[in-house]
């Protein structure tokens, strides 16, 4: 599976928004879309032009799979899977979408404060220096689920500062972490337009 390795801020002012690509410095006076706040390239400058529906769709859809680190291919499979747990559930399409999201293991990783950045929490997957309940799991998709505990193996990797508030969802001490609850939409980014997402996906 490919992923972006390109310049990371440049996807935040495509946006328009401070996606926090880049651990410390996307909270610092340093961030690309604080000292260029416009979309890069050689127009960049002009005034955004005005979207169409469908257009508001495409970036709201490409906004939120730039936050959490995804592919298309990997995005659309999380709709998919949503989908089918909204008919099975007789729940909201778009709760269990954002849900899917939320419980990742890599997304988790650094909401519980063991990662700088969604980008590092999924190094440290991969390169097999978290468990998932006492075992090893290299995967970065992985969901997890209420009552699941996680632990970073090597505590020297955490970082010394960090800038996002554990969620009331996750239980957070030291280099350990658990899953006490699933997550709502209030506990979710409300600049997240996930009804946009599903018109799109819905087409």
């Amino acid at each position: 599976m490919g992923r972006y390795t390109g310049p990371k801020e440049k996807l935040s002012r495509r946006e328009g928004v401070n996606l926090f690509l880049k651990g410390a410095r996307s909270f610092s006076p340093k961030a690309g879309i604080e000292r260029k706040p416009f979309p890069p390239g050689q127009h960049g400058g002009k005034t955004r032009v005005r979207l169409s529906n469908y257009g508001k769709q495409l970036r709201e859809k490409q906004k939120v799979k730039r936050i959490y680190g995804l592919r298309e291919k990997q995005f659309h499979n999380v709709y998919t899977k949503a989908d089918k747990l909204s008919k099975i559930n007789d729940s909201d399409k778009g709760l269990e979408f954002l849900r899917l999201l939320e419980l990742r293991l890599d997304n988790i990783v650094y909401l519980a404060g063991l990662a700088p950045s969604r980008s590092a929490a999924r190094q440290y997957v991969t390169h097999k220096h978290v468990e998932v309940n006492g075992e090893t799991v290299s995967i970065p998709s992985y969901t997890l689920k209420k009552g699941d505990e996680i632990k970073l193996k090597v505590a020297k990797l955490m970082p010394l500062e960090t800038f996002v508030k554990v969620p009331r969802w996750i239980e957070s001490s030291k280099n350990v972490a658990k899953v006490i609850d699933l997550p709502i939409r209030d506990d979710i980014d409300e600049g997240i337009k996930e009804n946009l997402i599903i018109e799109f996906y819905s087409r």
